[in-house]
């Protein structure tokens, strides 16, 4: 089972569906064809997108050879996902993740509405091996509770949240989505390079993730610099910033406390970094052993007295004032599950992590997915040392357990290699 498929939506969706007064605003896509590949053999047919902040981006179409080119239609995702062996797949926006959370509510909300009302028609009677997640933001959030109301009663069964909100994720404000969400069964997405959208300065902090794909373009074509090889590593070897202040935000601010039945889902962030970081989050909160408890720092004031001297403190007294029952790491463990796609690290360190707190996924159909090669891909991930429990795991398991996917049944069909 994927825990990251897309649905590739149509051109004009939103411009045929929104309001009248907002499809000048409207998301759409530009498609066209060169007469000829730009390179010998390559690619010609491309998509222009047309949003705010990333107007212009243009895009190869995905997977041109090698079988037919994916196209959004849930038969063909469904045709495309037996072809890679795939029995089930949580679905979310392609192109249209751009323009679904800024800071304009009235565009957000809007697109959401659409989006959500197209993958109810057209997507839900095919809920045993597609499950799409509803849009939902949190520009306001007595209406993002009414829409998680109105998707669950349509169906739907998951929703889909930013990577950059417009306040933190500790915020008490949320409480009513995280309570909305918890009480109709629908686990939360959080899904990267989403939010962050600034429509009156037609900007994106997004665009900034999205547009970082051009300095691997330069690098490809031999404009090697020192400081783009070492910050390929950099982003290669930590570029999580992102899911970590995410999960440190749900824990931290006793999120996962507060709501112990809400699961929430980390998608396309890799997860070999979650081992290090379980292991910090946990020191960050207990006097290690050998540290001086009795350490004090400060700025002294000669003014005052010994025992009034406000700048002054002890380094180390925080770390016994960790405020929740649990420690971080095990609200990880019981509430956060992190995708993978092409990451052998987060599968040998599932022993020290727990097993239920990553999954994986094939990004279908992106270029930078493992759609077409996921079984080479699993076999490069998931060796012969792991079990067959665990590889149930990591391949569905856990996921069927978050979404409610059917696990008695193979429904896509068996490679002869398998």
């Amino acid at each position: 089972m994927s825990g990251d498929s897309h649905i590739i939506e149509p051109a004009d969706l939103f411009r045929d569906r929104l309001p009248k007064a907002l499809r000048e605003r409207a998301l759409w896509e530009e498609e066209f064809t060169l007469d000829e590949p730009i390179v010998e053999g390559g690619h010609t047919e491309f998509k222009k997108l047309h949003t705010i902040g990333f107007d212009g981006w243009t895009i190869s179409k995905y997977r041109q050879f090698g079988g037919e080119t994916p196209d959004g239609e849930p038969e063909h995702i469904i045709r495309d996902m037996n072809l890679d062996g795939v029995d089930a797949s949580v679905m979310f926006p392609n192109l249209s993740l751009f323009v679904l959370f800024t800071d304009d509510h009235e565009l957000s909300m809007a697109h959401a509405r659409v989006w959500n009302d197209y993958i109810a028609e057209r997507f839900l009677p095919y809920k045993d091996r597609l499950r799409p997640t509803a849009a939902i933001p949190l520009t306001d959030v007595p209406e993002a509770v009414a829409e998680i109301e109105r998707c669950s009663r349509m169906g739907l069964g998951a929703i889909l949240l930013p990577e950059i909100p417009p306040l933190p994720y500790y915020s008490r404000e949320y409480d009513p989505v995280w309570a909305a969400a918890q009480a109709h069964g629908m686990p939360v997405f959080i899904h990267v390079a989403t939010g962050g959208v600034q429509v009156k300065e037609a900007v994106s902090e997004t665009a900034v993730t999205v547009r970082g794909m051009m300095t691997a373009v330069n690098m490809g074509k031999g404009q090697l610099t020192d400081d783009m090889v070492s910050g390929r590593l950099l982003a290669g070897g930590g570029g999580d910033g992102g899911p970590r202040r995410i999960v440190a935000q749900l824990v931290g601010g006793g999120v996962c406390e507060r709501f112990p039945d809400l699961h929430f889902n980390l998608i396309e962030y890799g997860a070999g970094w979650l081992v290090s970081f379980m292991g910090y989050i946990d020191k960050a909160w207990r006097t290690g052993t050998g540290q001086d408890a009795d350490w004090w720092l400060g700025f002294w004031d000669d003014s005052r007295g010994p025992k009034d001297q406000p700048a002054m403190g002890r380094l180390f007294l925080v770390n016994d004032k960790w405020p929740y029952p649990l420690k971080p790491s095990e609200y990880i463990r019981r509430q956060i599950h992190i995708q993978f796609a092409d990451d052998p690290i987060a599968v040998q360190a599932r022993h020290i992590t727990g097993l239920s707190t990553i999954m994986w996924g094939n990004d279908y159909p992106h270029a930078e997915g493992t759609f077409r090669s996921s079984e080479e891909c699993v076999a490069e991930n998931i060796d012969a040392s792991v079990s067959d429990e665990d590889r149930a795991a990591i391949l569905g398991g856990t996921l069927a357990k978050v979404v409610g996917f059917d696990t008695s049944k193979k429904l896509a069909p068996v490679s002869e290699g398998v």
